[in-house]
């Protein structure tokens, strides 16, 4: 009855960093819920393609990770 999934145990030993706590709450705080999720995933050591639709996920990166960009400079 003990499966053994390789990839289910190697995310589990798996820790979120204390900065990558700080993006997801600042992610929350802005509103950007689904964005949030993306970067649980990530950090989790997950494929967020696996859990949220393709066209989603890279309207979010393109919303994202572009804005934060053009917001540094």
């Amino acid at each position: 009855m003990n499966q053994n999934i390789s990839g289910y145990n190697a995310a589990i030993n798996k820790k979120i960093k204390t900065e990558q706590v700080e993006q997801i709450i600042k992610a929350i705080i802005a509103g950007k819920y689904s964005w949030a999720c993306v970067l649980v995933l990530q950090f989790a050591g997950y494929n967020p393609i696996d859990y949220i639709p393709y066209r989603t996920y890279i309207r979010l990166l393109k919303t994202n990770c572009l804005l934060g960009n053009s917001q540094q400079n």
